[in-house]
């Protein structure tokens, strides 16, 4: 199923839809909106590295960002079954993404890349650190020995993860970040000027101040949140674990081409 090349925008939309990136995706109705009830509970756990302090407790106001922002139904009586993801959403956020990758490529700047789901977007990451290293970019080396209570913090392929009893980990905690930032303050090194990433790597790197823009899938509304209050400049919104991470490839290859990085 995946394309060679770069698609265009109808064949990406396409190609998204029929590998269930967006469009009717896996994720079902009932577990998006029991995230978005439990973020607006106060669970951290979904805040992914953001403080969202009081402003997002009537999970219907998280829905109605979620609906303009991602394109999950807005039926408030919609409680099981399907759950969408719109395309067009998607591709209109990296796009936008793309702008801010030209930017970074234009300026010769400092990036950071990190995921908690290296098991769907670790490539995606890496090549577009690749691809951003060869227009005269700096991909950040993270300082080593950096620990958090879920395993250690390394880096991968240009990508930091974290590992954890010699796998790498899924995690949602902006910890890791924390670990990331931290350690390059106390070693007097400059914070990057851009953080590409997903879950609480890419909340936490809002958080502190710094450039951030990631991916995150509908039953992860934390950083579409922080987009529409600004702490990050684009999420995309995406099913972020398909079946094959082979998928994302015509979708990386869109985002670079937009980016003028191909």
């Amino acid at each position: 199923m995946p394309i060679s090349g770069t698609p265009s925008r109808a064949e990406l939309v396409d190609h998204l839809v029929k590998t269930r990136i967006a469009g009717e995706v896996a994720t079902p109705r009932e577990n998006n909106l029991s995230h978005y009830r439990k973020l607006a509970n106060g669970d951290r756990n979904f805040w992914l590295g953001l403080e969202l302090g009081d402003r997002w407790t009537d999970e219907q106001d998280v829905l109605a960002v979620m609906s303009e922002r991602v394109g999950v139904s807005d039926d408030p009586h919609h409680r099981y079954g399907q759950d969408t993801i719109d395309p067009e959403l998607t591709v209109a956020a990296l796009e936008r993404m793309a702008g801010r990758l030209r930017k970074a490529a234009d300026s010769g700047q400092r990036v950071l890349f990190a995921t908690g789901h290296p098991g769907g977007l670790l490539d995606v990451h890496r090549a577009t650190a690749a691809a951003l290293r060869a227009a005269g970019c700096e991909i950040v080396v993270i300082p080593e020995g950096l620990v958090t209570d879920e395993g250690y913090v390394m880096q991968f392929a240009d990508v930091a993860v974290l590992e954890h009893g010699a796998s790498l980990w899924h995690t949602h905690s902006g910890e890791p970040m924390k670990a990331i930032l931290t350690g390059l303050e106390r070693a007097g090194r400059p914070l990057p000027d851009l953080v590409v990433a997903d879950h609480g790597w890419a909340g936490y790197a809002g958080q502190h101040g710094v450039d951030s823009v990631g991916y995150a899938d509908s039953n992860d509304p934390a950083l579409f949140l922080a987009e529409a209050e600004g702490t990050l400049q684009v999420t995309v919104p995406l099913d972020d674990h398909v079946v094959s991470p082979r998928y994302y490839d015509p979708m990386t290859a869109y985002l670079l081409a937009e980016a003028g990085l191909s």
